[in-house]
């Protein structure tokens, strides 16, 4: 296949599995013999287990074993934040370094009665003075040093400035805002679950992972095998956001009970736990102070933030370096990230992380900068609209951020936009309207897929990447069916298991378009095989034909005298299949050009007169994401994505309590998240741009990118609704009515 891939709009292929139920996640596989453990977690922030009276728990009903620091699993190496999450490994000492950290595993023969056995669990803590609030560790925030490829503290500065502060002061123009957001929850449908298998010494972990190959790695390091002795299978997850690509507590000690006891065993984390074992987003404060002419170009722009980091490991939301190093253009920039290092769960990566947090502050920044300007929002983002990368001064591979703020705008209706706060009155609510950009990086890995000819008449395409739900099982049928001139009910996709073609997985919204150019590749070569197959077996009507005679054509060999389709050649020559694996890689251009995926959001709120109540009434999306391979599965990313961001808005914010470290709305009950009430028609448009420049495919992510920007439009409509400007997530009412 050659050139951009066509867009189609087409069902999920595994929509029918999906619906009956009969599609297997991690906790559905049926494997016989099964032992459920069930995590015990600390009850204290900060300090060191004494001892754990485990006696009851041994007595009660059905319990195959506890483990403790004390009675341990054996496990090997430390942690890293990409593979373990965080920097130790379970119950290898007595250490305990947040409220919630897994200190125990209980193994019986029911779910019941490891959970009720885990209850009766004692553990005798030496407390220690624990540090859980952001706001009162900001004092002492410290610098995380290189990251990213840059330093934490970055600047540019034209000739002849000094610092950027005097950059400001010499702008005709300043807005200066500090903007917060707590910390949030991934709350993936699917909770983390997994079913370690032990095999004549071979390990088989079923397991809800957006990697199975970094999860094959870590699970050989910890438990000192090699990784061609683990083989991880996870070909549905019930959505990932980033919290299912490290491997976390539960999948190393399941493997390593499952091998003492010599029985699989499954762990199923509760909701309650996943706000502890698996990971999270750092709370953010962010200043941003931005300089500009009358004309509202701007010459400076200095963003602070400080980013929560937890003293067991983990990343930190990088907002800053993410957003306004290179959204728009300034003749001055300085970008300053300081991390707050607390005793509490770990952060993760959490879909667009640092982008979501740093548009927030950038885009709301923006907003006030236009309100003081008296100009229109999206006016001063055209006339500030980067044409190359700055500092590095390379260009944009493809960037049609103008035209997605023309299109959304016309879409929208922003022309009937009041630019006066307060001045549109429905009934008993006021009404406003906002707009903000998104924007997240195009990313593409290494990606092995291999194609096969079956003699059914069905083509396989297959490749360890995984599906969060995103789509990918239909990439793969459908890209697969564009290189071979095939309906797409003829191919077969495979993905999630570590044994088929090497694929690091989905995560930074690089999977199509890491895997994408892979099918071509294999295509290819798949067809190729199948030229030499016909041509050589002497059963094969095609023997002797030279390969350069010899043709594909939809399903079809054709010779100048004759033509044969592939499954009667497979036939005839009783072959069980044929096919060759292809592989694709960036390239030189990735140092040529800058690769990213914009986006423009438009939005209306209203605000209720009388109780404060904030309601999203509709939002238009216009992505300039390259190439759309399938257009109903891209737009579900982008609403999904979307929702999300009104969450972040409006809703979503974990609670800490001050003296205990205790994450006090960590369930369902009292973590608010986006449902159907909240969420209003939206409208997503496509430009279909080509980026011919990043991949064969002209495809870039999407996955995260819907997201960013939208709690910022929400915000600004928010503004024009009342005047006034919330600078702290969420967006509820007891701040409108302040």
């Amino acid at each position: 296949m050659s050139g951009t891939a066509r867009t189609v709009s087409v069902n999920r292929v595994d929509g029918r599995l999906k619906v009956t139920g009969a599609a297997r996640y991690a906790a559905d596989q049926p494997v016989e013999r099964l032992g459920y453990g069930y995590l015990v977690l600390s009850t204290v922030a900060r300090g060191t287990i004494r001892a754990m009276d485990v006696a009851a728990a041994e007595r009660s009903p059905g319990v195959l074993a506890v483990y403790t620091p004390f009675q341990s699993l054996a496990l090997r190496g430390g942690g890293n934040p990409f593979s373990v999450g965080h920097s130790w490994l379970p119950l290898q000492d007595a250490e305990v370094r947040y409220h919630g950290q897994a200190i125990g595993l209980v193994v019986a023969e029911t779910f019941e009665q490891a959970r009720d056995a885990a209850a009766l669990v004692r553990a005798d803590y030496e407390v220690r003075p624990a540090a859980v609030s952001f706001t009162d560790g900001i004092p002492g925030a410290t610098d995380p040093g290189p990251f990213m490829g840059e330093p934490a503290r970055l600047e540019f500065l034209a000739d002849g400035v000094d610092s950027i502060d005097e950059a400001l002061a010499a702008s005709e123009v300043t807005v200066t805002g500090t903007y917060q957001q707590p910390g949030k929850h991934h709350s993936a449908m699917e909770p983390h679950a997994c079913v370690a298998d032990w095999q004549g010494g071979q390990l088989v972990l079923y397991s809800g992972t957006q990697s199975t190959s970094l999860t094959v790695g870590t699970m050989a390091a910890a438990l000192g095998i090699e990784a061609a002795q683990v083989r991880v299978v996870s070909p549905h997850v019930g959505g990932g956001f980033g919290n299912k690509i490290a491997t976390w507590a539960h999948p190393l000690l399941a493997a390593a009970a499952a091998r003492t006891l010599g029985r699989p065993v499954k762990v199923v984390l509760t909701r309650e736990q996943t706000f502890t074992v698996s990971g999270n987003r750092s709370a953010v404060r962010q200043t941003v102070s931005l300089g500009a002419r009358r004309d509202g170009t701007l010459v400076a722009v200095k963003h602070q933030v400080w980013s929560s980091q937890s003293a067991s490991g983990g990343i930190f939301e990088s907002s800053a370096h993410t957003t306004s190093r290179y959204l728009y253009k300034t003749e001055n920039l300085h970008l300053d990230q300081k991390i707050v290092t607390l005793d509490v769960p770990p952060p993760t990566w959490m879909r667009a992380p640092g982008q979501e947090s740093g548009s927030f502050a950038l885009e709301t920044a923006l907003d006030e900068l236009a309100t003081e300007l008296r100009l229109d929002p999206v006016e001063l983002r055209l006339r500030n609209n980067a044409t190359v990368y700055p500092g590095r001064n390379v260009p944009w591979s493809s960037k049609h951020l103008a035209e997605c703020y023309r299109v959304g705008a016309q879409r929208f209706g922003w022309d009937r936009r009041n630019p006066v706060p307060g001045a549109v009155v429905r009934g008993e609510w006021l009404v406003g309207m906002g707009t903000a950009t998104a924007n997240y990086p195009g990313e593409r890995f290494p990606a092995s897929v291999q194609v096969r000819f079956q003699p059914d008449g069905d083509v396989s395409v297959s490749s360890a990447t995984a599906d969060l739900g995103t789509g990918m099982w239909t990439v793969l049928a459908v890209l697969g069916a564009q290189a071979l001139g095939l309906p797409i009910s003829r191919v077969r996709s495979d993905l999630g298991d570590s044994t088929l073609a090497a694929n690091i997985g989905a995560f930074g919204s690089g999977a199509t378009a890491s895997t994408g150019p892979a099918v071509a590749a294999a295509a290819q070569a798949a067809i190729t095989a199948l030229i030499t197959l016909a041509v050589t077996d002497e059963r094969s009507p095609l023997h002797g034909v030279p390969a350069a005679d010899v043709r594909y054509d939809q399903g079809q060999l054709v010779a100048p005298d004759q033509r044969i389709a592939f499954p009667d050649l497979l036939r005839a020559v009783d072959s069980p299949g044929v096919g060759a694996t292809g592989t694709a890689a960036p390239g030189p251009e990735h140092g040529q050009h800058a690769f990213t995926s914009f986006g423009a959001h438009f939005c209306e709120v209203r605000v209720n007169r009388f109780t404060g109540e904030p309601r999203l009434s509709r939002i238009t999306t216009v992505i300039d994401g390259g190439a759309i391979i399938n257009a109903k599965t891209a737009r579900s990313q982008i609403v999904g994505a979307v929702i999300f961001g009104i969450g972040q808005a409006l809703l979503e914010g974990a609670v800490v309590e001050p003296e205990t470290g205790r994450i006090a709305n960590g369930n369902f009950a009292d973590y608010l998240l986006p449902v159907n009430a909240d969420v209003p028609a939206i409208d997503v448009h496509f430009l279909n741009h080509p980026d011919l420049l990043f991949n064969p495919l002209g495809a870039r992510g999407i996955g995260e990118l819907g997201t960013v920007g939208v709690a910022a439009a929400i915000g600004n409509a928010v503004h024009n609704a009342t005047g006034r400007r919330i600078r702290e997530l969420p967006i509820t009412l007891d701040k409108l009515l302040a």
